[in-house]
């Protein structure tokens, strides 16, 4: 395994959670390298013939295993896209951890890319955790534009946990989803933007078998001169259940665009969707600020509070 420097360790951290080498099957990525790689008994990876991304094989009934696919760049100017394929059996219980941390201290843009499709497998279980983080002085932006495609055979589950708190400048996040029956899928998304950035997210799932139901739910702040979007589809085509959620603080100059959306193409399709957009409440500020903190510090603590 290649060494890895202080920066990349740094990001690496911020992104999975590792200060070390993870345990299980791993896949780690450093500007545009493999610097580490591990298989076992039930999890197999291997690049692609290409060179564009790897496949991710996880045997049928493994339970209690982990993935670990991160991603660091720490060189200015430096892009790439990759294709990343998860074949997920049956009877499995998976905990992916991906994401990507840039740190940009130069003068070019730098931009990562990541393609993940996910075919899961009758009554298996996958937790899917994708943080993104940017950091560095620079002046060159930090761009990611993530999408992640999954596809639920029966009594399938898949938990996608989406965090995005500090530093990307720019992204554009699609996730497409197609479920069958009895399949359900739980996406948490948390979101801030400050300064100049701009942060698009696109759901659109897709309810095919009966019994089959998703929970989309996106909790964002956008400060400063920042821009969001979050455009959410849900069609159910069976006897199905289905919810997203909006629920953003706007600060500053900052401007928010929610456009949930709903499609019942079968009697028997519930669909539910909500929105809230508002300034934080001037009597939590207040609250706070009689217990010693500053209107900063009480400011800090309920977006805190709102995206944990």
């Amino acid at each position: 395994m290649k060494q890895m420097d202080a920066v990349q360790k740094r990001l690496l951290q911020e992104v999975a959670g590792l200060h070390d080498i993870p345990e299980g099957a791993y896949n780690l990525r450093a500007n545009g390298e493999s610097i580490g790689r591990n298989t076992t008994a039930n999890i197999d990876i291997q690049s692609k013939s290409n060179g564009s991304g790897i496949d991710i094989h996880i045997k049928s009934g493994t339970k209690n295993q982990s993935v670990h696919i991160p991603v660091v760049l720490s060189e200015s100017g430096l892009k790439e896209t990759v294709y990343n394929d998860f074949y997920v059996g049956d009877d499995c219980d998976v905990l992916i951890v991906a994401g990507c941390g840039i740190d940009n201290c130069g003068t070019q843009d730098s931009e990562h890319d990541g393609i993940h499709r996910f075919f899961i497998g009758k009554n298996s279980r996958i937790r899917y955790v994708e943080k993104h983080y940017g950091s560095g002085e620079g002046t060159g932006k930090r761009i990611l534009n993530p999408v992640t495609e999954a596809y639920l055979d029966e009594n399938s589950c898949m938990e996608m946990e989406m965090v995005q708190i500090k530093g990307v400048d720019s992204t554009n996040r699609e996730t497409l989803a197609a479920l069958k029956a009895n399949a359900k899928l739980i996406v948490r998304e948390r979101l801030m933007t400050h300064g100049q950035q701009q942060a698009l997210s696109i759901y659109k799932v897709e309810l095919n078998g009966d019994g089959s139901s998703a929970d989309v739910v996106s909790r964002s702040v956008a400060r400063d001169n920042s821009y969001q979007k979050l455009d959410a589809c849900i069609i159910g085509n069976a006897a199905c259940s289905g919810h997203t959620e909006c629920d953003s603080i706007i600060m500053d100059n900052g401007r928010i665009l929610a456009v949930p959306s709903l499609e019942a193409n079968h009697i028997d399709a519930a669909l539910v969707h909500e929105a809230a957009i508002g300034k934080i409440a001037g009597e939590q500020l207040i609250k706070l600020m009689t217990l010693g903190l500053t209107e900063a510090e009480a400011e800090e603590q309920i977006i805190n509070g709102f995206l944990k």
